[in-house]
């Protein structure tokens, strides 16, 4: 399974290194908390994921399907 990180983009940035002198550019991600909203393992559904929201929204911006599906989850609308 490959690795990876759920975020947004807030910036760019530099770090210095005085020893070497050599400047390297950064990006500045917001990684907040990912609540599971769904687990999918390969017996039952023939394939293993993790289900993962992301962020916060309003409630009325969602559908019922997907509001029903993150209180199942007990996570706010995301």
């Amino acid at each position: 399974m490959g690795k990876g990180i759920i975020g947004t983009k807030v910036g760019m940035t530099q770090l210095f290194d005085a020893e070497s002198g050599r400047v390297t550019p950064v990006t500045v991600i917001e990684a907040g908390p990912c609540p599971i909203t769904a687990i999918r393992d390969s017996e039952r559904d023939g394939y293993s994921a993790v289900q993962l929201a992301f962020g916060t929204t309003k409630a009325q911006r969602l559908s019922k399907p997907e509001l029903g599906h993150l209180k199942a989850a007990n996570a706010d609308p995301a």
